[in-house]
């Protein structure tokens, strides 16, 4: 049973700021004690490093490092733990795809098939690969509404070198759920593989990699209840082996000669050079243990219930539109007639209410559903109906008159 006033109590920042409305989780959560607690104690009592002492501590905290990369197998039904790669971020798990795969595979004339949708996280590194490796870049076309087409995304493959598929599994600004097994299946039956933005989706969604049949998958921590700095790239193992790492250094080698020769460790360790954030993997463990406590499921179903009790209360207001009806990953993205973005935000911002406004890092959208600025109200597992229906109240006292003087 989901039990929303029991999860708010575990959230210190919602005790601490009790007149704090938060919808904004889609740019990062907030964390649970649980998290919180794991991180100082490994400041407090078994502050080491991993895999270099011979010591207890060391040893101690090596394992529930290690121990984390089959916790997080397990979250996403990876086949086997060599599969998970310590990065620090979506950002940088999305860079190392497109630098080592452009680099290992990518040849001139080859298409990187992406979309308007993107956050620039997932299409700027895609930019770059195809500059350094003669490659072109494609865009899937997408209707006004930023719903998926399946019939206009297969016939992108037609007499085109497709060979990578970028795309995200959740738009982090419309909140649409894009059918990511389909999508997959299209560019295996076509010869390409597919790297995936996992970032909206492993959060609020239950993400199954072998299912989808998925070759690449993102995400990052400190959306999903845990710390800032560390994310995972998800590879199947074989295309992961083939590729090189970006970075050299300690942790990630075996033997160095002064011949300048070379020797790896094995995937995934290669790709882990220096000192990784260690408190930061021991808190995602406890994230990802505090959601699977509540079920991807149900996590999923309440993130859509307040979503859709949300855009029906839009619906009732004539001062409202609302650009993604039919979201089910708990974000809404919508603007007040006649007001700019930022200057609304700027007034529920005044009344304890804290959202997203602007382009959302997906800088060329506009060129799908005609408006450039946008107001983003996302939610989590703490947020309640009460807190929508206290929004609402807000967004019907919202005149631009008011929006004005709050910013003066």
């Amino acid at each position: 049973m989901f039990d929303v006033e029991k999860i708010r109590y575990d959230f210190p920042m919602i005790r601490n700021n009790p007149n704090l409305i938060y919808f904004d989780s889609a740019a990062t959560s907030f964390k649970p004690q649980c998290v919180i607690d794991e991180v100082l104690h490994y400041y407090e009592y078994t502050n080491s490093n991993i895999h270099r002492g011979d010591y207890d501590i060391s040893f101690e905290v090596s394992k529930l490092y290690d121990d984390t990369r089959k916790q997080i197998a397990s979250f996403i039904g990876a086949k086997r733990k060599e599969e998970i790669v310590y990065t620090y971020g979506a950002t940088s798990s999305l860079n190392t795809v497109a630098i080592n795969f452009g680099n290992k595979f990518l040849k001139p004339g080859d298409v990187i098939l992406t979309s308007m949708v993107e956050h620039a996280s997932d299409i700027l590194p895609w930019f770059k690969a195809a500059e350094r490796s003669g490659a072109k870049i494609e865009y899937v076309p997408f209707p006004s509404n930023g719903k998926f087409d399946l019939d206009a995304y297969e016939k992108c493959f037609e007499g085109k070198n497709v060979k990578i598929v970028a795309l995200p599994h959740v738009s982090n600004v419309l909140g649409y759920i894009y059918p990511m097994k389909e999508i997959a299946r299209i560019a295996h039956e076509h010869g390409a593989y597919i790297a995936v933005d996992g970032a909206q989706a492993v959060p609020h969604i239950k993400v199954d990699v072998q299912d989808l049949d998925i070759d690449f998958l993102s995400f990052s921590s400190h959306k999903m209840l845990g710390p800032s700095g560390i994310g995972v790239l998800y590879g199947k193992y074989e295309l992961l082996d083939q590729m090189d790492p970006i970075f050299y250094g300690g942790g990630s080698n075996a033997r160095f000669y002064p011949d300048c020769s070379l020797i790896l460790k094995e995937t995934p360790e290669k790709f882990e050079a220096g000192t990784p954030n260690i408190e930061g993997v021991l808190g995602m463990d406890q994230a990802i243990r505090y959601l699977s406590s509540i079920g991807m499921d149900e996590v999923e179903a309440y993130g859509t219930e307040l979503s859709d009790y949300f855009i029906s209360r839009l619906d009732e207001l004539d001062t409202v539109e609302v650009y993604n009806h039919g979201s089910k990953a708990g974000i809404v993205t919508f603007n007040m007639k006649g007001i700019f973005a930022q200057d609304a935000a700027s007034y529920f911002n005044k009344q304890g209410i804290a959202v997203r406004t602007g382009n959302h890092c997906a800088k060329m959208l506009h060129e799908i559903i005609g408006v450039n600025e946008t107001i983003r109200a996302s939610f989590y597992i703490y947020n309640t109906k009460q807190e929508i229906d206290r929004f609402i109240e807000v967004i019907k006292d919202t005149t631009l008159e008011k929006c004005v003087d709050s910013i003066l």
